[in-house]
């Protein structure tokens, strides 16, 4: 691919990730294991599916599953943390810290950065599927969208839910671009002028 479309494309997925780590770095500790909605009926979902830890972990797994790009009967979430949305669902023996979500959230990110940079057009047509898709094959590119719209969502619900908890705007700022740029240089963090 052209270095014009890797470099866009991670300046907007790495805002959305910045984004997310913004929510999990303001979360306070009594917001930590309280619920965003009510208890899903889905049995494939865990019980703590709608609690903040819970759903920072979720989005931070589908990220890294996504960007592997593997089937998911192949990924395995590297340790401490386990696969917990199978049909029954499986809950880890207790939340998981905001620093193991902190280290893993870096983590993914770099691997984030790492796979979009070196993106090839080969790689972006290359046939992924997936469940969600009901059959239809996608490829790797559209996979890395759905992606980046899956951070945002879950970043945009944490958000919401850490404002209506009186939680600073500030701390939640809206991030129009990679808080550094591919190359690793500080870039402007947020963007009061644009709209949220």
């Amino acid at each position: 691919m052209e270095t014009l479309w890797n470099t866009a494309l991670w300046l907007q997925f790495a805002a959305a990730i910045d984004m997310l780590e913004n929510a999990l770095v303001a979360c306070p500790i009594p917001l930590w294991n309280q619920r965003l909605w009510n208890t899903p009926s889905d049995h494939s979902l865990p019980a703590e599916f709608s609690e903040f830890w819970y759903l920072t972990y979720h989005t931070l797994f589908w990220l890294d599953l996504y960007l592997s790009g593997s089937p998911e009967e192949e990924f395995t979430p590297p340790a401490p943390f386990i696969w917990m949305e199978l049909d029954p669902a499986v809950s880890p023996e207790r939340p998981y810290t905001k620093e193991e979500l902190q280290t893993y959230l870096v983590a993914t990110r770099q691997k984030c950065q790492a796979t979009l940079s070196a993106l090839t057009d080969e790689r972006a047509r290359q046939a992924v599927e997936y469940p969600w898709a009901e059959g239809r094959t996608v490829t790797f590119l559209e996979l890395q969208l759905y992606s980046m719209r899956h951070v945002q969502e879950h970043a945009a619900q944490l958000s919401l839910f850490l404002g209506q908890h009186a939680v600073p705007d500030e701390a939640l700022d809206w991030v129009a671009q990679a808080k550094d740029d591919p190359d690793g240089n500080e870039g402007e963090q947020a963007h009061p002028s644009l709209p949220v």
